[in-house]
């Protein structure tokens, strides 16, 4: 801390100081007026501090002591920690939401005097951050801009992750915004501040947001910014040059980048337009409904956990990618399938792949941290690792009968010259930070090799100075130590300060002990710390020189690094193939589902050991059979099966095998789901509003490649309306004049089983049970042919539910089936016998009611009787009373 802390002087000339401030204080101000929304993180010494109510947010966060120092008038609240734990405590404040500047000293406080130089040298935010302790490997952290042409009712959007390159945008409608949002979910989102509450309403509170004045979000201010940082005179190279909100979106970013002191963005080298023709149409509510990342319930799995099994950060990170953007195209669909096909063609060389692929670090991450200057010298070290790596890769991949993957080889560059520099320059186990020296390999320069002997035989030296005055003085005790006041001292404890030789010079007095200085100690501690400041001085200035090589790479191992992700999220693919004997599917451009043997690829892995899942077959055409309505109780896997459908044709998009005995499938553009039910209470929605708010979204964006799931329709209101909504949409759906969207339509209403008989191309099937007693099975297999009855009371049953309130309802069943229409349930409901029944006591004589009840107990068979029928038989008993 410096000596001026408390000072009341201005330094260079500047107007004096208020009252109670001080030079260190005024300085504070005057940066956190920079960044006013932001933790500022103030380096005093070894320490990094906090003022004022950041220290009143940090200590919450952090939980560490918040005190208050008097400063002239006022009490200033403080909190701070070690400067060593930085990435210790970093990481919670960002992902508490916090933006954070680092403030750091730009001088050597020995070297100054008056106050330190400070600055920030980084703004740290949810969304942009090279921490790793921050990032996630598996995950790209986005940053995202968002802008709005309130003509058109048409967004902008971009997205970047600072650590590694990847830059997009796009533009359209807000529905498509909402579902790249849901895909990527970015980790910040940029907004204009006129907007601010118009896009929290459609993209969600659940994103951290920084709002920015609207005239940044002007074409004029961002298109240059763009053109600048990529050195074009246009963007036509980019394919962006007619998407002008994406433009906007984009450059918004890269001013952001600038404001956050973000200025060494070299591996920023293109952007690339997210081409919605090019992939199959996911809206926010399939993302969520299929489980694809996240489950919808606590403990649930989703998808990528189960057919995530690379072993590299950027492979993760593409599997993430491939999963929310299934393809199209046929082409490069097949592309994907034939590598997965040569991996599997030979274990050998899987396995092979696979154990070369594990030492790989973050390729993608550490050339953007050469980039940005912030590489340290064991990172580089795991470059080099990485890409010594690439030669038997390439060896490997190149003999391969595969085109995927002797084309994924030839891609692969070995970068043999930087590997070589780096391995000829670097030790093998280098510090992490580059000031600490002991980075740079003995025998590389003899300068450096010169100093470390000086040092090293210095130390020697000093080591034989104490023994050689241990022996002449007679003090056993005597010790030579070092400190940064005095240097490098002999300690005599005061039992022996009386055999002191007068040529030592005393320099402190302990309790116990009494400290001296000889001009032989001088000369040498000059000498070794002269050294020591030398070596630290060349192997700075090596590892730097390092770094510059490795700059000139940085196209190479970004093409690296998305050549071992595309490899590695192959290899994924064939892993879990292998592993759960999944099949290649056939994909072809026709208008037909054919699943054959089709199973759910997440329920399948959760079945308790012993339980096999029961496979069902699945054909769709727009000729014969564009929708199935499946019925069938609850729990009977009605839903399982839509899911099932679904995650089958996605896998097959994003290239991967699937879960089935056989799959002959046309290309889908468009997957929709509509299942499960929730109130939006928030924004005043029912749950049946929220329902037909998202089967609108399906009917109003139907194509003819559509795959439509629709499950439990009219469910959230009455009865009637409900069997006439479902009847109705499905309705809609086959006598659609353009799109015959194939329709999976899973529904309780068995009223809907009649459909059939007017609309050819709508067939019945029902999920199965068998009914034993009292009791059914579930069976989930589906055949042909509608389901007349629910079992819902048995299902409740199962359930828990209290068995008076079954064969109450049991009851109420029995006379609403009673005629076998629906109309009159309402009067039945009036006749239906009481339950407000209660016991008399009755006098010697027996009631006529009574003695039918003693001629049924008499003729009971009580040890043949099942629970369910002696709970029936009570029941019947107590009504006759």
């Amino acid at each position: 801390m410096e000596k001026k802390y408390l000072a009341r002087k201005a330094d260079n000339g500047e107007e004096p100081l208020k009252k109670g401030e001080t030079p260190l204080s005024r300085q504070f101000n005057q940066i956190k007026a920079k960044y006013p929304g932001a933790i500022l993180l103030f380096r005093v010494g070894d320490f990094y501090e906090t003022f004022g109510q950041d220290a009143v947010k940090a200590s919450k966060i952090l939980g560490i002591v918040l005190t208050r120092r008097n400063n002239g008038n006022a009490d200033a609240e403080l909190a701070g920690f070690p400067h060593h734990s930085l990435d210790t405590y970093l990481p919670k404040l960002v992902r508490a939401g916090e933006r954070v500047a680092i403030c750091d000293q730009l001088e050597d406080p020995a070297t100054v005097k008056g106050i330190v130089k400070r600055g920030v040298t980084e703004l740290v935010t949810p969304g942009v951050s090279f921490n790793d302790q921050v990032l996630d490997n598996k995950r790209n952290n986005y940053v995202a801009a968002i802008s709005l042409d309130e003509k058109s009712s048409t967004y902008g959007i971009a997205l970047l992750d600072i650590s590694t390159g990847e830059f997009m945008c796009s533009q359209g409608p807000l529905a498509y915004i909402q579902k790249l949002v849901q895909s990527f979910l970015p980790a910040e989102i940029l907004y204009p501040k006129k907007h601010r509450n118009a896009f929290i309403d459609a993209f969600g509170e659940q994103f951290h947001s920084f709002t920015m004045e609207e005239w940044i979000f002007t074409h004029e201010f961002t298109y240059p910014l763009l053109t600048q940082h990529f050195k074009t005179k246009n963007l036509k190279g980019f394919g962006i040059e007619n998407s002008p909100l994406g433009i906007i979106s984009a450059g918004v970013i890269l001013h952001y980048l600038a404001e956050t002191e973000h200025r060494a963005i070299g591996h920023i080298s293109s952007i690339q337009r997210i081409e919605e023709d090019k992939y199959v149409w996911l809206d926010r509510f399939t993302i969520r409904n299929l489980e694809l990342i996240h489950p919808t319930q606590e403990g649930g799995v989703p998808l990528i956990s189960l057919i995530d099994q690379t072993l590299t950060a950027m492979g993760g990170r593409l599997l993430r990618k491939w999963l929310v953007l299934p393809l199209k195209e046929l082409k490069t669909i097949e592309q994907r399938q034939e590598g997965v096909a040569g991996l599997l063609a030979s274990s050998s060389l899987l396995d092979q792949v696979s154990d070369l692929l594990k030492p790989i670090g973050d390729v993608e991450r550490m050339i953007s941290k050469v980039a940005a200057g912030r590489i340290n010298p064991r990172e580089l070290n795991a470059l080099k690792k990485a890409l010594q790596q690439i030669p038997e890769i390439k060896a490997l991949l190149s003999v391969s009968t595969s085109l995927s993957l002797s084309g994924l080889a030839a891609s692969l560059d070995s970068c043999t010259e930087l590997v070589e520099k780096i391995d000829t320059i670097l030790r093998e186990d280098p510090p992490v930070l580059m000031h600490q020296g002991g980075m740079i390999k003995s025998g590389y320069l003899a300068e450096l090799d010169e100093l470390h002997g000086l040092s090293s035989s210095g130390k020697n030296f000093l080591a034989d100075i104490q023994k050689r005055e241990i022996e002449r003085t007679g003090i056993t005790s005597l010790k030579v130590s070092y400190n940064k006041v005095f240097g490098y001292y002999l300690e005599v404890t005061n039992a022996h300060k009386d055999r002191v030789p007068p040529e030592w010079i005393r320099k402190q007095t302990l309790v116990n002990a009494e400290r001296y200085i000889t001009e032989e100690l001088k000369v040498y501690e000059e000498k070794i710390l002269s050294a020591e400041d030398k070596i630290s001085v060349i192997e700075f200035r090596l590892f730097q020189e390092l770094v510059q090589s490795a700059l000139s790479y940085i196209t190479q191992i970004q093409q690296n690094a998305l050549g071992i992700a595309t490899l590695d999220v192959l290899a994924s693919f064939a892993t879990v193939a292998k592993k759960n004997n999944y099949v290649r599917p056939a994909l072809n451009e026709t208008e037909i589902i054919d699943i054959k043997g089709g199973r759910h690829p997440v329920i399948e892995k959760q079945l308790p050991a012993g339980e096999n899942y029961v496979p069902n077959d699945i054909y769709l055409d727009d000729r014969t059979q564009q929708i199935m309505m499946i019925t069938g109780p609850n729990m009977a896997g009605k839903s399982a099966l839509l899911r099932q459908t679904a995650l089958i044709v996605l896998l097959a998009q994003m290239g991967s095998y699937v879960p089935a005995e056989s799959a002959n499938l046309g290309l889908v553009d468009k997957v929709f789901t509509r299942v499960g039910a929730s109130d939006n209470l928030s924004k005043g929605e029912s749950t049946f509003m929220v329902e037909m708010t998202e089967t609108a979204a399906i009917l109003n964006n139907l194509s003819s490649r559509s795959l439509v799931l629709l499950d439990e329709i009219g469910r959230g209101t009455s009865t009637y309306d409900g069997v006439s909504m479902a009847w109705a949409i499905a309705e809609h759906l086959h006598n659609h004049p353009v799109h015959k969207a194939k329709t999976l339509f899973a529904t309780h209403y068995h009223e809907l089983n009649e459909l059939t008989q007017d609309f050819p191309r709508i067939q019945n099937f029902h999920v199965s049970v068998k009914e034993v007693g009292n009791k059914i099975i579930f069976l989930r297999k589906l055949l042909p042919g509608g389901s007349a009855h629910s079992f819902g009371i048995h299902v409740a049953q199962l359930a828990g539910m209290p068995t008076s309130l079954v064969l109450r309802a049991h009851e109420i069943l029995q006379n609403l089936e009673k005629d076998h229409v629906l109309e009159d349930n309402i009067d039945k409901l009036k006749e239906m016998p009481k339950a407000n029944y209660q016991m008399s006591l009755f006098g010697a004589e027996i009631p006529e009611g009574l003695q039918k009840i003693e001629d049924q107990l008499k003729e009971l068979d009580v040890n043949s009787l099942s629970p369910i029928e002696a709970l029936l038989k009570l029941n019947e008993l107590k009504r006759l009373l």
